[in-house]
């Protein structure tokens, strides 16, 4: 291969990444703004759609995986149910908070900007690695009332876990590409008040994201809640 072909590979390489450094050691730090903005004002609505847009992410906690392939449900289970800080299942953490994963690994407060969240931009804005990780989510939805027979919808790049007030809502396994709604959980109940929704998001090679929203029981998206970070 010349040395120009070489360059147009990696410029269409570079591209189809949005742009973004693919190598997880020297990750690029571009500008979050157009995907992810720091948390700011009272809690925040869903957007039109009915997809959540305020969580709390954690810096990726470094799990190597070659390859998409082996996410099994066993293995996401095996993965994603380890406990890999104190308090991962339990505890509702502030933005700036800072854990052990084993290396030290601080939650942000954002806002996404589009209807998913873009996790590949995340950690190299942070100048953590990208590939072979697990990214934690958690936000607070607030329900104005009892709400029975609502469904999780859920889509991720690769595999997801999510957990609604402390109980397993839905399990994405296997390589896939995140798509809306691309699985729904079996029917729940929001409660009336604060309700935590906690999310676990596995990926090897590739870009990383994830979209939720809530839908009632004739599939259209819930907007009269909010969300927020407490």
């Amino acid at each position: 291969m010349t040395k120009n072909m070489m360059r147009i590979a990696a410029a269409i390489s570079w591209l189809a990444l949005g742009g973004v450094a693919a190598h997880a050691d020297t990750p690029a730090s571009p500008s979050l703004a157009v995907y992810l903005q720091p948390v700011s004002g009272a809690a925040k609505a869903p957007d039109a759609d009915g997809f959540l847009q305020r969580w709390l992410l954690l810096e990726p906690i470094v799990k190597p995986n070659r390859s998409n392939s082996g996410f099994t449900n066993s293995y996401v289970r095996t993965a994603l149910t380890t406990q890999y800080f104190p308090g991962q299942f339990t505890a509702l953490p502030k933005g700036g908070d800072t854990v052990k994963a084993p290396t030290p690994l601080r939650w942000h407060a954002f806002d996404a900007v589009p209807f998913d969240v873009k996790l590949f931009n995340f950690a190299a804005a942070m100048g953590k690695p990208t590939y072979g990780v697990i990214f934690q989510a958690v936000t607070v939805v607030h329900s104005p009332r009892e709400m029975k027979n609502v469904r999780l919808a859920v889509g991720s790049n690769a595999a997801s876990m999510w957990w609604l007030n402390g109980k397993e809502a839905v399990m994405l396994s296997g390589d896939r590409r995140m798509v809306m709604d691309d699985v729904l959980s079996p029917r729940l109940t929001l409660a009336k008040g604060r309700n935590v929704l906690r999310g676990a998001i596995i990926n090897g090679p590739g870009l990383s994201d994830f979209c939720v929203r809530f839908v009632d029981e004739d599939g259209k998206p819930i907007r009269d809640i909010t969300v927020d970070v407490k």
